[in-house]
């Protein structure tokens, strides 16, 4: 198997989905690619000060900026890509910003006129933040963005998670560990890495988690098969499965219904028995209210039922 590296350049790096977009990258499958990115807004420089404008990568920003497409030889619609994250490392600063738009939560919050920015110092090693207001949080790193191109032609944004393909899950879960399983969309599943986040809670409720560059190792492989099709994801901690959706009611329902398979599956049950067990040892967790789509995912921890 070989280790690829990708550094977030102008020819590697994107703000938009695109099922026509070349590969920068072609990886067989148990290959492992390590990629680096800059944070959302591509900023090619770090702030000096809290929300002060610096060169981006891109002078008018669509959505996130992304490293890839990366292309998996092999892959096709029907497989699911298992994306194992081998490690994720954070850069050394990082941002985040509250009221910075017109919604719905930053209106229910009371957030109107300036927004209001931290610039943060990551240190990795000791596993902190600490911002300019002197405020210190433990990280724990992981990826907002891992998705594919909708199979569609056109631009598309990178915004909205999506059940196919996933893509902004901005799940606090996906840590070094983890493997996440998404829905093939495309021939070469064109597969994007980005959005790096030192610390989010759930729910990402301002709308920006600390906002970073990252390093992250990931080895790709390919599942012809699943008991889950949708996106889910196995981690340190648990099992996980996830709804998308602008109605979060309907989001709840998507993520419930998809671990209530599973556990048909991992207990070999019926659906009753199944939901009746879940009703007892699963958490469902609001994901993100940031992306107009909402996010709800549900867990099932190791060893919850024996």
């Amino acid at each position: 198997m070989t280790t690829h590296e990708l550094h977030p350049e102008l020819g590697t790096t994107t703000d938009v989905f695109d099922r026509s977009a070349p590969p920068v990258l072609t990886a067989e499958p148990g290959d492992t690619v390590v990629a680096g990115s800059l944070d959302a807004s591509g900023f090619l420089e770090r702030q000096r000060t809290p929300g002060e404008e610096r060169p981006r990568m891109f002078d008018e920003r669509r959505g996130h900026c992304l490293t890839g497409p990366i292309a998996v030889r092999g892959a096709e619609p029907g497989h699911l890509l298992a994306v194992h994250i081998v490690s994720v490392e954070p850069g050394e600063w990082g941002w985040t910003v509250a009221g910075a738009r017109d919604t719905a939560v930053n209106r229910a919050l009371g957030l109107a006129g300036e927004p209001t920015w931290l610039l943060w110092e990551i240190d990795a090693d000791a596993g902190t933040a600490t911002d300019d207001r002197g405020h210190t949080v433990r990280t724990s790193p992981f990826l907002g963005v891992i998705g594919m191109p909708p199979d569609e032609p056109g631009l598309h944004s990178t915004i909205p998670p999506r059940a196919a393909g996933g893509g902004n899950i901005d799940c606090r879960e996906l840590i070094a560990g983890a493997t996440l399983f998404l829905p093939v969309t495309v021939p070469g599943a064109l597969l994007h890495l980005g959005d790096g986040h030192a610390a989010q809670g759930d729910g990402e409720v301002s709308g920006t988690a600390i906002e970073c560059p990252m390093t992250t190792r990931v080895t790709l492989d390919l599942v012809p098969d699943a008991p889950v099709r949708g996106p889910h994801a196995v981690t340190p901690h648990g099992r996980i499965t996830f709804g998308f959706d602008a109605d979060l009611n309907a989001a709840m329902a998507e993520a419930l219904a998809a671990m209530v398979t599973w556990m048909q599956h991992l207990y070999d049950v019926d659906r009753g028995t199944a939901t009746a067990l879940a009703s007892s040892v699963v958490d469902l967790r609001i994901t993100q209210v940031a992306n107009g789509t909402w996010g709800v995912h549900a867990v099932l921890a190791h060893g919850a039922v024996c």
